[in-house]
This record gives structure tokens, C-alpha cells and sequence, in this order.
């Protein structure tokens, strides 16, 4: 990750966010200061996924609740937000901090990606955390055009049930409306999700801040 901790990612950080803050349009606050500053694809992504408008990520940090939100409550789950998270921890990918307060990767891995061989284990560390956090029941909803998404959901009931987590998960076509519309706290790293519920927390982040050695991540305060 050397390319990452270069003095340039960190400035442009800083004009993108200037830039953001007073209203430029978001590609074009992006491609003006990559070019600026002459940075190359993974950079931009790290640009894309980790920085935003002053404003707008301090209302989301503030938003965001504490893992300890969990015990005794009902939690709706971005399933895929969060195993894609986690996978990318359990391989050694490239992690950001982001302004709002999230852990996100840069993977750009969306409609391509499917099950390998780090999923089941990102979605024991997902459903473990849940446990020992004490969540009632949890509704892990996984995004169903993407492919294996039904033998994901499978995969995922169980580990629920070994771990003696009640609830459901399943493959449907817009887990993001499904969950806007969730009566209990919510469960992703997705900006607009997290503008829409009134409950917020970001798993993958508390669970990938908690690993023993930490997974190293690019916080674009210090870049």
C-alpha cells in the first residue's frame, strides 16, 4: 500500500473536499483534482470512496451508532455491503477510512462479484459480531442479481443458526428499499442508506477496527 501513503493523495484529500463544500459537482470535483495531482485509477477510487463534503460527513459521523446499539434491538442488514467489506479485510485489500465515519473498500467489485473462498468466513465474523452484541434478530438481506446470491443467503442462515442468532436472510431484488423502510437499526457502510435510516451503524468498520493485527487502512486525514 506504499503508492496509498504518498504526500499527494492527502492534498488532494484536501481540495476535494474544499471543492465539495462549495457545491462543485462530484466527478468533476474528482477528475480536477486527480489530474491535479496526477494520480492514477486506485488513488481516484481511494478519492471516490473516502472523501466528502464537510458538512455531509459530519452529519453522518454523527448519525452513526456505537456497536453497544445492537443489544436487545431488531437489525436489518446490508448483506452484501458488509461481506464484501469483510472479505476485502480477510485478504489484505485496500481499506479507507472515510470522512463519514464508514470503512470502506475500493474494490469496485459489484455486479461482478460472487462467493470465494473468504465469504464464508466474512459472514461468520459478520453474524458472530451480531451475536456477541446481542441483537434480538437480525434480517440479513443480500442483493439477489447478483450471481449466487440465493446460495449465499443459504450460506449465511447457517452460520446464523450455529451461532444461535435468530432471524432470516434472503435474496431479494433492492435490499436497499427493504431496508429504508426497516423498523430497527441498519446495518451498512453505504452513504445514501445511511442519509435514509434513521439508525445507522457500521458493522464492518466496528469488526475490521477490532481484528487482530488490524488491517491496514489508508485514513486520508494523515495521507
Amino acid at each position: 500500500m506504499a503508492n496509498f501513503e504518498l504526500e499527494p493523495l492527502g492534498q488532494a484529500a484536501q481540495d476535494l473536499r474544499y471543492l465539495l463544500g462549495r457545491g462543485y459537482p462530484r466527478e468533476l470535483g474528482l477528475k480536477l483534482t486527480g489530474d491535479r495531482w496526477g494520480l492514477d485509477a486506485d488513488q481516484r477510487q481511494v478519492l471516490r470512496r473516502g472523501v466528502l463534503a464537510p458538512e455531509l460527513a459530519r452529519a453522518r459521523r454523527e448519525r452513526l451508532l456505537p456497536l453497544a446499539a445492537l443489544k436487545g434491538r431488531a437489525v436489518g442488514v446490508d448483506g452484501h455491503n458488509v461481506i464484501i467489506t469483510l472479505e476485502s479485510a480477510l485478504t489484505g485489500a485496500v481499506l479507507v477510512e472515510a470522512d463519514d465515519g464508514p470503512v470502506r473498500d475500493i474494490g469496485q467489485r459489484g455486479r461482478n462479484y460472487g462467493p470465494g473462498p473468504h465469504t464464508e468466513a466474512a459472514a461468520r465474523l459478520m453474524i458472530d459480531a451480531l451475536a456477541e452484541a446481542g441483537a434480538a434478530r437480525a434480517v440479513i438481506l443480500l442483493h439477489a442479481p447478483l450471481p449466487f446470491s440465493g446460495q449465499l443467503a443459504g450460506v449465511v442462515r447457517q452460520v446464523m443458526e450455529r451461532a444461535g442468532l435468530a432471524g432470516q436472510a434472503s435474496a431479494v431484488t433492492a435490499p436497499e428499499k427493504e431496508l429504508a423502510a426497516f423498523e430497527g437499526i441498519v446495518v451498512s457502510g453505504d452513504g445514501p442508506l445511511i442519509d435514509t435510516v434513521s439508525r445507522p451503524l457500521d458493522l464492518a468498520g466496528a469488526i475490521i477496527r477490532g481484528m487482530e493485527p488490524c488491517p491496514q487502512m489508508i485514513s486520508l486525514e494523515t495521507a
